[in-house]
């Protein structure tokens, strides 16, 4: 209770000023004058396409071409995760903070177009690599878009533009991501199959590129916001990130997203290596993953609208803790059914709660900067955690270890969450 309180006395001051934020009818953007107009659905859908392809298409699609660079190259699956680790460890820190001050500075429209371009030619590179080298080179490419085109830039943009109905807007832009997600292991399976796995690398970098960018350059940056000057809102969020509940938050996250990525890294190698599944069938599981993704996206923005936040947090962290187990028995074909159910719903909540979250404690005026340190502690985690999985499984021969260990981050993850401060329950 101690905590509790001692959270709630160092928040009341943020989240007063955020509540006169919300009031004021001449506040940053008036959103509740604008959430129904044609450019903010606009802006959805731009935020929908944009993570469709980023994150549902270049991140959550190479998995599924790891166990070709094994089988092709001889590569183990240590060697094979830790491109995405390096990466992120390089260029979270590097460029995590620097992306959210950007997104604050100039917006996030110009942001979300480089990283469209850089994600593209990732793939497209790593659609002609040969050596460990170049492989981990793309791969920075890769990491580079995802902070400069992904999640960062688009859940500023919308939290900006939105208020009453900022979850539910959240949950359809992030339907992009299980919609790719869902898709792309169907179209790789496809263009695999015609062209071999390198070519169809390639034309997944082409199509991120072609669908993406045009949706961007067409969007309209969020409105103005109105500033009370530099200085003041300097220091307000230096104070913001010495609380406590930006501890929690950042821990919470860390380790949640840790348990998502070094499940969701590993699972076709285990599913395709270590159960010997079938290629369509693996597709077919993945797949349901991000499908029922779509569903915890819809799910958990429309309970994040109407009740308090720390609460559909919590559930979405608890979700991901109980599918893992599954996999634990997974040569049973109905345990990975059921857990390709569970983890999806709980994948679809996972990165779209946390900007609710923060906006709901500390106001959208500095979202971008604290997104960003939040944000690039989450890459850390998401970087190491596949990696140390697979050496786990390198080491013991078994993925027992790993997944008791992404167990265990879940649970972590879900303690955070529950000594966050409730906040307000929606009107």
């Amino acid at each position: 209770m101690q905590v509790v309180r001692q959270v709630s006395q160092q928040t009341r001051a943020v989240e007063t000023g955020k509540n006169r934020e919300l009031s004021d009818p001449s506040a940053p953007s008036s959103p509740q004058r604008s959430e129904m107009s044609r450019e903010a659905v606009q802006v959805t859908a731009t935020a929908f396409i944009v993570l469709f392809c980023i994150v549902g298409m270049a991140l959550w699609g190479l998995p599924f071409y790891y166990d070709f660079m094994v089988q092709q190259f001889g590569w183990t699956r240590g060697q094979v995760t830790s491109g995405n680790a390096l990466s992120k460890l390089v260029v979270g820190p590097v460029f995590g903070f620097i992306a959210g001050w950007m997104v604050d500075r100039f917006g996030p429209r110009r942001l979300m177009m480089a990283g469209i371009l850089m994600a593209g030619a990732a793939l497209v590179g790593l659609g002609s690599i040969s050596t460990l080298g170049m492989f981990y080179f793309f791969y920075l490419f890769n990491a580079l878009g995802y902070v400069c085109g992904g999640p960062l830039p688009n859940q500023v943009l919308l939290s900006r533009w939105f208020v009453k109905a900022r979850g539910k807007a959240m949950g359809f832009a992030y339907l992009g991501i299980g919609l790719g997600g869902a898709a792309v292991p169907w179209i790789s399976h496809l263009l695999v199959q015609r062209f071999g796995w390198q070519n169809a690398l390639r034309a997944l970098g082409l199509l991120v590129i072609l669908i993406a960018l045009p949706a961007v350059f067409l969007a309209k940056e969020p409105p103005e916001q109105k500033k009370s000057g530099a200085p003041a809102g300097f220091a307000e969020s230096r104070g913001a990130f010495t609380t406590i509940p930006f501890l929690l938050l950042t821990l919470g996250s860390m380790f949640s997203i840790a348990a998502v990525s070094g499940t969701q890294q590993n699972l076709k190698l285990f599913l395709s290596l270590d159960l010997h599944f079938a290629q369509g069938q693996a597709a077919r599981i993945l797949s349901l993953v991000l499908g029922f993704s779509i569903i915890g996206r819809l799910l958990m923005g429309w309970l994040a609208d109407r009740f308090s936040k720390k609460y559909v947090m919590l559930l979405i962290y608890l979700l991901v803790a109980a599918a893992i187990p599954l996999l634990l028995v997974g040569r049973s074909q109905a345990a990975v059914y059921t857990f390709a159910a569970v983890f999806g719903i709980g994948l679809g909540g996972d990165y779209m709660i946390v900007p609710l979250m923060t906006a709901e404690i500390f106001g959208v005026q500095f979202l971008g900067r604290l997104l960003g340190v939040i944000l690039t502690a989450g890459s850390v985690a998401e970087a190491v955690s596949p990696w140390l999985v697979g050496r786990l499984r390198e080491a013991t021969g078994s993925y027992s270890a790993g997944f008791l260990a992404l167990i265990g981050m879940a649970l972590l993850g879900a303690a955070a969450a529950a000594m966050l401060p409730k906040g307000q329950k929606p009107a």
